[in-house]
C-alpha cells in the first residue's frame, strides 16, 4: 500500500526507521538482530521500514561527536538478506553523490527487483568529492517512475535559517520527489512554519503538495540529548529543561513527541498537507526501542481517530 498512497497522496502513512547493525558484526549477531527486529515489527502496522545509510557527518561540525563514530553494514543489503520475511515494502537511504553514475543505476536496478524504495540524501561533508549530483542522480532514478516513488529529506531548522525549505522541496518536485521525510521533530514551531510555507507556496504556484511524513524519536538518555542536538535537531529550551529535569527522561520524551505528533496531525490536516510519521528506533538500549514500538502504537491509533487509517 505504501506506494499507492504516496502516488495518491493519502494522509497517514506509518513508516519505521533503523539503523543496519554495525560493521564488522558476526554473522550469527546480525542474524540475532534481524530476528529480533522481525520479531519486533511484525505486530506493527506500518507501511513501510526505512533502512538509513550511516554516515560520519562530524566534518560537519566543530563539535565534538557525543558517540564515536562506526560504520554500519550497507542498508541494502541488510533488508535484502536478513529482512526478507518482515512483508513490508523497505526504504533504502543512500548518498547518491558517493557513487558513480554507473554504480548508482545498477543500485537502483537492484533496489527495483524487490520492490524497495530509494531516499536520496546529501554527502556527508561540504568539501565531499561529488561523484553524482542529485539532479543526475534523480534523471537516474527517472526509468523507474511508473512503478516506484522517489522520497528526499527535509529539515525544518534549515527552513527556520534559510527561509527556503519550501523552495527546495518544490524543487525535488520538479525532478520527481514525491515525499519527504524529515528530520527528527523536537521543535513543533520549526515544522509548523514549513507546513505553512509549504501550503502557501504550493497554493500561490497551483501544485498539489507531496507528503511530509515527520520523524519522530524517544530521547531516554543525557547523552542521547546531546547527540541529537550535535545531528543539528533543536530542542526548545523548554523542552530540554523539561527532559532534563523529568524522573523519566524516556517516558516524559514519548509524552512530549506524542504531542508533537498529534498537533502536526490537526495542522497538517488544516492546510491540506498530505502527511505521515516515522517512527525512528536508532538507540540500543532495550527500553527505548520498545518505548518506540509502543509510541508507533499510539500514533497509529491517533491517525485511526483522524480517520487516515483504516
Amino acid at each position: 500500500m505504501f506506494l499507492e498512497k504516496i502516488k495518491s497522496r493519502q494522509s497517514g502513512v506509518m513508516l519505521y526507521g533503523i539503523t543496519p547493525p554495525k560493521a564488522g558484526t558476526t554473522p550469527e549477531r546480525v542474524a540475532e538482530i534481524a530476528d529480533k527486529t522481525i520479531a519486533r515489527l511484525s505486530s506493527l502496522d506500518i507501511d513501510a521500514l526505512v533502512v538509513y545509510d550511516v554516515q560520519d557527518e562530524s566534518a560537519r561540525t566543530n563539535q565534538e561527536r557525543p558517540f564515536p563514530f562506526i560504520n554500519a553494514m550497507d542498508p541494502l543489503d541488510f533488508a535484502s538478506e536478513h529482512l526478507g520475511s518482515l512483508n513490508v515494502p523497505k526504504i533504502i537511504y543512500r548518498p547518491a553523490g558517493k557513487f558513480t553514475n554507473a554504480e548508482l543505476t545498477d543500485w537502483l536496478e537492484k533496489l527495483h527487483q524487490q520492490t524497495f524504495y530509494p531516499v536520496f540524501v546529501g554527502v556527508p561533508a561540504p568539501d565531499f568529492q561529488v561523484k553524482t549530483s542529485l539532479s543526475e542522480a534523480y534523471k537516474i532514478w527517472e526509468k523507474h517512475k511508473v512503478t516506484s516513488v522517489i522520497g528526499a529529506v527535509t529539515i525544518p531548522e534549515r527552513h527556520h535559517v534559510l527561509k527556503d525549505e519550501d523552495v527546495r522541496i518544490l524543487d525535488k518536485m520538479s525532478s520527481g520527489v514525491s515525499y519527504f521525510i524529515s528530520q527528527c521533530v523536537f521543535d513543533l514551531d520549526y515544522a509548523k512554519q514549513l507546513i505553512a510555507d509549504l501550503s502557501a507556496s504550493c497554493k500561490s504556484k497551483q501544485t498539489d503538495p507531496p507528503t511530509i511524513i515527520f520523524t519522530i524519536t524517544a530521547c531516554g538518555s543525557a547523552k542521547t540529548l546531546d547527540f541529537m542536538e550535535w545531528l543539528g535537531i533543536h530542542l526548545p529550551a523548554q523542552v530540554k529543561e523539561d527532559l532534563r529535569q523529568a524522573d523519566d527522561m524516556l517516558e516524559r520524551s514519548v509524552e512530549i513527541c506524542l504531542e508533537i505528533a498529534s498537533e502536526l496531525t490537526a495542522f497538517c490536516m488544516e492546510h491540506a498537507i498530505p502527511f505521515g510519521f516515522n517512527i525512528e528506533s536508532v538507540a540500543i538500549r532495550k527500553a527505548e526501542i520498545e518505548a518506540s514500538i509502543d509510541m508507533a502504537s499510539a500514533i497509529n491509533q491517533l491517525l485511526k481517530d483522524a480517520g487516515l487509517r483504516n
